[in-house]
């Protein structure tokens, strides 16, 4: 039986660029990202970049980036009264059935039933016709 090795922790010179690319992931989520432009705000080759990010934070750059879409997902579905179509958009996909079966991974629920489970609280919502006027959300619905 062989021993599983450990990786080495990823030198403290990258941190900086690491952290440059989680924020910029944090701040356009709802953007088209992708690892070479990851890559290039760390300042490191893609490959290299997707190993010390997945080291430094657990989790691969596009699984960071789709746990921070679902995350603003929820926030829309408890808070407003956009449709999930319109959040799907909202929070960076072009495509329900891949957001809807995403957000189930993650929520364990479908996007829908989790904006009803939240609507059965009878909290205040937010008219999505102010979000989107407004500047609320993060990206406008495309025409």
């Amino acid at each position: 039986m062989t021993a599983h090795r450990a990786h080495p922790p990823v030198p403290e010179d990258l941190l900086v660029g690491l952290r440059r690319a989680r924020d910029r992931i944090d701040r356009d989520y709802a953007q088209p990202l992708d690892l070479d432009d990851l890559a290039a705000v760390a300042g490191l080759s893609k490959y290299h970049f997707l190993r010390c990010f997945a080291r430094t934070y657990g989790l691969t750059p596009h699984a960071y980036l789709t746990e921070r879409r679902v995350e603003r997902a929820q926030d829309l579905l408890r808070a407003t009264n956009l449709t999930v179509t319109e959040i799907c958009r909202l929070v960076g996909y072009e495509s329900l059935g891949s957001f809807s079966s995403r957000f189930r991974q993650l929520v364990g629920s479908s996007p829908s039933q989790y904006q009803a489970r939240w609507a059965l609280t009878g909290a205040p919502r937010v008219p999505g016709c102010f979000v989107l006027m407004h500047g609320l959300s993060d990206r406008a619905i495309p025409e």
